[in-house]
């Protein structure tokens, strides 16, 4: 490969940063991921926007932490500061199963060869760069800082921890998606301002005992939440400040964030309003390769990218607010979406790509099917304050007319070189059913479910009701298992039409919080009565800065402290996870005696018995259980 085309990617290596003719670097970013230079990798668009601010920035992907820490000290000193990433995943989720055991792969390092990061990969790497380097500033961001800044319930070490900048002592830590903060930051540093004194940045943190001197400049009002300590002290106390994290997370005119921490005090400013799409158009011009770094030849793929290489992300955000999602905590609620000619015009460099076969693997975003959606009134979003826009009920100002994606959909088909183009992030198929909506939005929006079961559908439609129980549901801020049922039918109607043999398949969660044995009893007989057999499933696994997380740890639900039932242990975990599976001849005797001991004998013979008939999926994916990288969606 000649250096001019090698030094299309930013530079990994002292030998890199050379053929670039550089004399020194201003910024050094490191990532707990492999250097993907795509606009689905986190560090790849942090770096691209830092580049186009006229930085010159170099990039060390997954640095050795357990050796004398060479990969850190390879590059020397930036002019301007450090940057750190744990990578696209938080590095727990990365590293182990719901039943805390080690994963034995990583989908985002090559050969999906695990071990290629630390636990805690933030927090390992940025302490390790104070230590070295104590003089040169060093800024945070990614999943695993953003949804890690206040008090949080860490389930793998079964304790609540501190915001992250307690443990980690990095200047100025950037949450949620970090493009316009970062371009703020970097302007300022350009003009010769010290790290130190940025402190009114949106969307960014900072630790401080003096905080009081560091008053905004901007007209923003405060919130003090309660202390580390008293959340220590009081599960209650834990749990109510999570109401007005929430809150303030998902409002277009927030508030400030204090929390105190002994003698500190962690101050999170409010988030941006949302991006313009035009905002979110520029960020996709930036000049990505679309390709792993060539350091990686010959070292094997790296799985994770092997999953998005072709697809195309339409829009950020979700308005769903599911109890176990971390979506809106780091996105936003609120929907930004590319322009159609953005779009269509990546879906035309895809088609370019040298291995490109004709399939777009997804056309989609976190929920598929929320493209373009938005408040009729904005006026009226900017002063809500509830975590969703579709439940309990679609909110009677959301525009959810599904018609311009219908249309969008229609164009992407005509591109020269694209024979199919599947949507793979999942539908919310309770925006399209229901009595909802008047009448002409729905039929507008039953054609469109209709246009993606004849067209975008690669044989199999991913759904996620979740679970069959309306008391789980309501926890899990999911809709009635009743649309299910509305939408299996639908779904066959329009195969049969059309002379398909596709198959649905449903997401489903055990161990919810809200979710009690008979709960899963009822989900095996409802989903039996619909023949199927249940492959993508998971246990409910506690991550920080979510509804469901902080049921788990204090027993409370954040909105009513009321308690609400919760299983912990893997024995309990297991019994319901059995239900899933009630079609395995190993689980017969364990399910029987499960029925039995709350008193549900009688449901025996209606799911164990041989009244249905069920075919198994020809074709098996990956399970929920593996360490799949589109599944972060549901997290």
């Amino acid at each position: 490969m000649t250096g001019s085309l090698k030094n299309r990617w930013l530079p990994t290596s002292l030998k890199e940063v050379k053929e670039r003719g550089w004399e020194d670097i201003d910024v050094i970013y490191f990532t707990g991921d492999a250097y993907v230079d795509h606009p689905s990798f986190g560090a790849a668009v942090i770096g691209r926007i830092m580049e186009s601010e006229g930085l010159k920035v170099a990039i060390i992907p997954q640095p050795n932490w357990t050796d004398d820490l060479r990969d850190f000290k390879k590059l020397g000193k930036p002019n301007l500061f450090f940057a750190v990433t744990g990578g696209n995943m938080d590095s727990m989720v990365n590293h182990y199963t719901a039943n805390k055991r080690r994963r034995s792969n990583d989908a985002y390092t090559p050969g999906g060869r695990a071990n290629a990061r630390p636990d805690y990969a933030a927090y390992t790497y940025v302490n390790i760069l104070k230590e070295l380097y104590p003089d040169v500033p060093v800024i945070v961001g990614g999943i695993e800082a953003s949804l890690r800044r206040l008090t949080h319930y860490d389930y793998w070490s079964d304790k609540l921890r501190p915001g992250f900048l307690a443990d980690a002592p990095a200047d100025l830590l950037f949450y949620g998606m970090g493009e316009k903060s970062v371009r703020e930051f970097i302007s300022l540093v350009k003009k010769g301002v010290p790290v130190s004194s940025i402190t009114n940045i949106n969307q960014t943190a900072f630790v401080r005992k003096d905080w009081e001197k560091y008053a905004t400049q901007k007209k923003w009002d405060s919130q003090e939440l309660h202390s580390h300590q008293s959340c220590l002290e009081d599960k209650k106390k834990y749990a109510e400040n999570f109401k007005n994290i929430e809150i303030q997370s998902n409002s277009w005119e927030a508030k400030k964030l204090l929390q105190k921490d002994h003698d500190n005090v962690i101050v999170i400013n409010p988030p941006y309003p949302p991006l313009e799409g035009k905002e979110l158009d520029e960020v996709y011009k930036l000049p990505f390769t679309r390709l792993p770094h060539p350091r990686y030849h010959k070292k094997g793929t790296i799985p994770a990218y092997e999953m998005i290489r072709h697809s195309v992300n339409m829009h950020r955000g979700c308005f769903g607010g599911c109890a176990f999602c971390t979506i809106s905590a780091h996105q936003g609620k609120f929907i930004v979406s590319r322009s159609e000619e953005s779009i269509l015009e990546e879906i035309k460099e895809v088609t370019l790509m040298p291995d490109f076969k004709g399939t777009i693997s997804d056309i989609g975003g976190p929920s598929a099917n929320m493209y373009k959606m938005r408040g009729k009134d904005l006026s009226i979003c900017k002063k809500c304050k509830k975590p969703s826009c579709i439940f309990p009920r679609i909110c009677s100002n959301l525009d959810n007319d599904h018609e311009t994606l219908t249309n969008l959909y229609r164009q992407v088909r005509k591109v020269e070189g694209v024979k199919n183009a599947f949507i793979g992030s999942g539908i919310r198929y309770d925006m399209i059913l229901g009595d909802h909506q008047d009448p002409d939005t729905k039929r507008k929006n039953l054609k469109y479910l209709e246009e993606v079961i004849k067209h975008h559908v690669s044989g199999r439609l991913k759904v996620a009701p979740e679970h069959t129980s309306d008391n789980v549901l309501q926890v899990m801020r999911k809709p009635s298992f009743k649309l299910f049922h509305e939408l299996v039918p639908f779904f066959n109607k329009i195969n049969k039409a059309n002379g398909l043999k596709q198959q649905l398949i449903p997401y489903f969660i055990s161990s919810h919080p809200g979710c009690e044995l008979k709960d899963m009893a009822d989900l095996a007989i409802q989903t039996k009565a619909l023949e199927f057999k249940l492959e993508q499933v998971q246990d409910f696994t506690p991550t920080p800065m979510t509804v469901a997380t902080v049921i788990y740890y204090s027993g409370y639900h954040p909105y009513t402290l009321e308690p609400v039932h919760t299983v912990k242990t893997s024995k309990d975990k297991l019994e319901q996870r059995q239900f899933f599976f009630w079609y395995d001849s190993k689980q017969r005797h364990q399910i029987e005696s499960s029925l039995k001991r709350i008193g549900k004998q009688e449901w025996i013979p209606n799911l164990l018995g041989q009244s249905n008939k069920i075919s198994k999926p020809k074709k098996k994916e990956p399970n929920k259980q593996q360490n799949n990288p589109n599944r972060k969606k549901r997290r």
